[in-house]
């Protein structure tokens, strides 16, 4: 019987894998695709230690429908998901209310509270010291009157602890030279980011399977628990495990479900663009803030990463967000060339906008580890040192009650 199933080689999946496997434990690593293939690769590649507000606010909430229903909006959804969706945006606007909001920054602050250094270990730990770009991140406004009206916002994360200094266009410029003019900006220093989130994934992959960690190229199809273990099926697959950890982050609504788990998981459906180029134009992500993307200077490219779109995981990539997407681009850089390579991807997004993680309803022989929305990879080095405590027997760092299944 193996020891420990950890079913998604994304960021989480992997950064669990690699901490069970220092802790000397015998772990199997399930998922059909490359490691890091996913949302994994198509990311912001940004540790995102101030990213303390959930999707669902207040403000949110107020232009809920304007926001939803315009096909121009950062946040958007599907025509076609509609039905589908409405019982995850009916306990979306739930969770928009001012107490539930609240009480979910607090559940992302607590998990936020030592990412950046996490990371920086992490990285460390697995030769991945080099992609780390300790240069903070911005939030650029481009009109004085969304400088202003931001003051609640920036006050909001202050009131989480989460550091930040306002740069006026003088400043500004002097940082990022090839900015175009804004009005201010918002800087967080203590954020890092990867140079490249695929090579940082491959290390960590590479240094996972040095740990005696196997990658077992198939899905998942059917997970039953037994009187000893947990027997998962698939594809050349029928293997039985202590321990089954559920990391396949969009995916893995209905794994939580074979174990016993209703949980309100859905699909937020993310977008990239890409432009090669020697000389970057930026040295730090940069966040246009009414526009709903950012702008990341990667390894030999520019990426412009964001967006949400609510619509599932079969539908095809929609040419709109694309195009809406190198729009608000071109606003900033209206010399371009047309974009080399696009991409989307599924993230894994719940209505509080927190995770789930701890065992679920039916017993610790399955633990959850999914659900993290845009900060999977920020989160993932925290994630794995709580469900390496579980399944140790030990108390997490993180109180973990506002992240269980069960909570809905």
């Amino acid at each position: 019987m193996t020891e420990v199933a950890v079913i998604g080689a994304g960021f989480v999946g992997l950064a669990i894998a690699h901490r069970l496997a220092g802790e000397g434990r015998d772990v199997v690593l399930i998922d059909p695709a490359d490691p890091g293939s996913g949302a994994s690769y198509g990311n912001a590649g940004t540790v995102a230690d101030y990213a303390v507000l959930p999707v669902g606010t207040p403000d949110v909430l107020k232009n809920l429908p304007s926001l939803l229903f315009d096909r121009n909006s950062p946040l958007a959804i599907r025509p076609g998901a509609l039905l589908s969706l409405a019982p995850w945006l009916l306990r979306f606007a739930r969770q928009s209310l001012p107490g539930a909001a609240r009480r979910n920054s607090q559940a992302i602050a607590a998990l936020l509270a030592n990412a950046t250094p996490l990371w920086s270990d992490l990285a460390s730990e697995i030769g991945g010291a080099d992609l780390l770009r300790k240069r903070g991140c911005l939030y650029a406004y481009e009109k004085p009157k969304t400088f202003a009206a931001a003051g609640a916002d920036r006050d909001y994360r202050r009131s989480f602890g989460v550091e930040m200094e306002l740069l006026g266009p003088d400043e500004l410029r002097q940082m990022e030279p090839g900015l175009p003019e804004v009005a201010g900006a918002a800087y967080f220093p203590k954020a890092i980011f990867f140079a490249d989130p695929g090579q940082m994934t491959a290390r960590l992959a590479a240094a996972t399977m040095a740990k005696g960690v196997t990658h077992l190229r198939t899905r998942v199809d059917r997970l039953e628990r037994q009187p000893k273990g947990v027997r998962l099926t698939g594809p050349g697959l029928d293997l039985t495990a202590a321990r089954v950890v559920l990391a396949a982050g969009a995916h893995s609504k209905k794994l939580a479900a074979m174990a016993g788990d209703r949980v309100p998981l859905d699909t937020e459906r993310g977008y990239h663009l890409e432009w090669d180029m020697a000389s970057l134009p930026l040295s730090r992500p940069t966040c246009p803030t009414t526009r709903g993307f950012y702008l990341c200077p990667m390894s030999g490219r520019l990426r412009a990463a964001g967006t949400v779109e609510l619509g599932g995981l079969t539908a095809p990539p929609s040419p709109h967000r694309l195009k809406r997407l190198e729009e608000g681009v071109r606003a900033w850089f209206p010399e371009l060339p047309p974009p080399d390579r696009s991409w989307m991807g599924f993230r894994p997004s719940m209505p509080d906008s927190l995770p789930v993680i701890g065992a679920g309803r039916l017993g610790p022989e399955v633990i959850h580890a999914y659900g993290h929305g845009h900060i999977g990879l920020t989160l993932a080095p925290i994630t794995a040192r709580i469900v390496a405590d579980i399944i140790g027997n030990r108390a997490p760092e993180v109180e973990i009650a506002p992240y269980r299944a069960t909570r809905f």
